[in-house]
């Protein structure tokens, strides 16, 4: 119907009704309170909830027993703090040791006479624990005793050592190799004295100036002093690689001590010190050599060693530092390093072949460093050669300080 609507009829309005709540709804069913509380329920029965509802259960509902609540430890009655009483420390009473006999005579300890400090002692119950004291005070005595025998054996029993046979001739001169002599043994008289003091008695010095050992000098080189040797010349230098170093003659006296001569100042090889010399390497052998034989451009100034002048004994020229060389060998010593001994210092047989160098001397010092010799002033060497002595077997004991005290 064009231009027309249905009209729509709607029922008249009506207000809603607001439901009234706390008014009980009528059932057929008893109020809440009427129910006995289930103590179980089987299927099918119903189960009141906490919110008032009921519910089926499918399973049966067992009400299980409540937990048992802890015990609580009745109240006590607070009690007041004591403080404890200590009783005063009693310091323990030790049982007094008994003096050790002296090392050299141990002898077994005298049975205590009855009565007396014995007769308290025995009282104590700390008697079984003070004779094992002494029984290890006395062992440990004779161990020390018997160690202090050894070594004093052991230093009585020292042998000579063979000095290196050292080579004559001027620093950097070499010549073929030939044998070198053998060594002379040891005198035994000589070596009674070798013994080492008491060691108490080492570092102690007399009235006269003597000392037990030469300072600076290790068990090592102390060895390698021969026992009949009585003159001993030490060139010590401050480092291994220095120049400079002093010189110092040191005397055996007959009772075995040492007394030093005076000390001078003198200079070794350009490049300081080695154990293993070669040829060309500008530094001065370490060890101990036997000084046998003298020479030189002067004349003899008193030498109780065989003594060659000889107008060869010249050198010239400048140093390493444009000191001047001349006069350096007016006065000169040979170190028996790669040597024949017995022979002229200009020698020049190598027993240990060239490439080990030669020709190392104490000679008059030029004021700079040397190709491996050791030099002092002219005036302390001309009083050197008067003072070395073939009976008194001299040797020369030289290298660097930690080196010699090694």
């Amino acid at each position: 119907m064009s231009g027309s609507h249905r009209a729509t009829e709607y029922p008249p309005y009506e207000p809603m009704q607001e439901p009234v709540y706390g008014v009980p709804q009528q059932s057929h069913e008893a109020p809440y309170g009427a129910y006995e509380p289930y103590q179980q329920s089987y299927h099918g029965e119903y189960q009141q909830t906490a919110d008032g509802y009921f519910e089926t259960y499918d399973q049966p509902f067992q009400e299980y027993p409540a937990e048992p609540q802890p015990a609580y430890p009745e109240y006590q009655e607070y009690q007041e703090y004591q403080e404890p009483v200590y009783e005063p420390y009693q310091q323990p009473v030790h049982e007094e040791l008994a003096p050790v006999a002296p090392l050299a005579s141990v002898t077994p300890a005298a049975a205590p006479a009855p009565g007396g400090r014995a007769a308290a002692r025995g009282r104590r119950r700390k008697a079984k624990q003070k004779r094992h004291g002494k029984a290890v005070m006395a062992g440990t005595a004779l161990l020390v005793a018997a160690a202090a025998g050894w070594y004093t054996v052991g230093q009585d029993g020292a042998k000579s050592v063979a000095a290196a046979a050292d080579g004559p001739g001027p620093e950097g001169v070499s010549k073929p190799d030939h044998p070198a002599p053998p060594a002379p043994a040891a005198v035994q008289a000589a070596a009674d004295r070798q013994s080492a003091p008491p060691a108490a008695g080492r570092s102690e010095t007399r009235p006269d100036g003597s000392l037990a050992a030469i300072p600076g000098l290790g068990a090592a080189f102390t060895a390698k002093i021969p026992a009949a040797t009585t003159q001993v010349v030490v060139a010590t230098g401050q480092g291994k690689d220095t120049d400079k170093n002093s010189v110092t003659l040191w005397t055996r006296t007959p009772e075995g001590r040492w007394l030093a001569g005076e000390t001078w100042q003198g200079h070794n090889g350009k490049n300081g010190w080695t154990t293993d010399h070669n040829e060309g390497d500008l530094r001065s052998p370490i060890g101990v050599f036997d000084l046998t034989d003298a020479g030189g451009h002067n004349d003899n100034p008193g030498s109780k060693l065989p003594y060659d002048k000889d107008a060869s004994f010249v050198v010239s020229g400048t140093g390493f530092f444009g000191d001047q060389l001349a006069g350096s060998f007016d006065y000169v010593v040979a170190i028996n390093y790669n040597r024949v001994a017995g022979s002229s210092p200009l020698d020049m047989r190598r027993p240990m072949g060239s490439k080990k160098g030669g020709g190392i001397w104490l000679h008059v010092d030029h004021d700079g460093p040397t190709h491996g010799c050791v030099s002092i002033p002219e005036d302390k060497m001309a009083q050197l050669i008067r003072t070395l002595d073939p009976a008194a077997h001299p040797v020369i004991v030289m290298g660097d300080a930690a080196s010699l005290a090694a």
